[in-house]
């Protein structure tokens, strides 16, 4: 088995998703609505990213933005997404599921691990926001998921290697800790060695220029689009 480490690449619509396997990412996260933090994406956004890649797709799979704290109708939505992921063939999904008092919802994340099942569950950045890492390290490794996406509770991965690295010593081979967030081809082989993780996550995003030949200056509401930068991709993953 090789020990060399792979990179997960965050895609915020088809066209990254393309750019992501065609640079050598491993595996895709799915989503929608970057400004938000990432959510759901359509059926539709599914269905043609999973025609269009053959690396391993892991929709989000998160109703709305804001917290991990759902009710009864949103995890109603998170049952149904899960069946159409299912359906549709992904590999996995990215969750994350919190009590009202930040600790894990261990009871609703193992439920969610018997809905995705046979796919794989990755427990996302919600584990960022519990007031105790390390028992929530233990709470994930018990509901089943296989990782844990996380930049070391802090705001990017390259300031949190300490808590990563005791993480990925902690974990063993129970659960795959893998960094995320604010890491780049300038960063990654440092990260790579402080934290001793064999997974990691980025969106290496740029801003895409709009094409239009018309433009409205007086309306501003159409947000912007964000294209995976594939050299990016490809520096990252040659360090890797």
């Amino acid at each position: 088995m090789s020990n060399k480490a792979i990179f997960e690449v965050c895609a915020f619509n088809i066209q990254s998703a393309i750019v992501a396997e065609k640079a050598g990412a491993a595996r895709v996260e799915l989503c929608d609505n970057p400004m938000e933090g990432g959510t759901t994406p359509s059926y539709g956004a599914i269905r043609q990213t999973r025609e269009k890649i053959n690396i391993a797709l892991y929709p989000i799979i998160r109703p709305r933005a804001g917290n991990y704290l759902y009710d009864d109708n949103e995890y109603e939505i998170i049952r149904q997404d899960i069946e159409m992921c299912k359906e549709l063939g992904c590999n996995g999904i990215s969750i994350g599921a919190q009590k009202i008092d930040g600790g894990m919802d261990t009871d609703r994340l193992k439920q969610i691990v018997e809905w995705a099942y046979p796919m794989g569950v990755t427990c996302n950045r919600a584990f960022d926001n519990t007031p105790d890492p390390y028992k929530a390290l233990e709470d994930i490794i018990s509901t089943g998921c296989e990782r844990i996406l996380t930049s070391g509770q802090k705001t990017g991965a390259p300031e949190g290697t300490v808590l990563l690295n005791e993480l990925v010593t902690l974990a063993g081979d129970r659960i795959i800790i893998m960094p995320g967030a604010g890491i780049n081809a300038t960063n990654i082989k440092q990260l790579l060695q402080q934290t001793g993780a064999k997974e990691f996550h980025g969106s290496a995003k740029n801003t895409v220029a709009d094409t239009m030949q018309f433009a409205n200056t007086l309306v501003s509401d159409f947000g912007k689009v964000y294209l995976a930068d594939e050299d990016e991709i490809r520096k990252i993953i040659a360090c890797l």
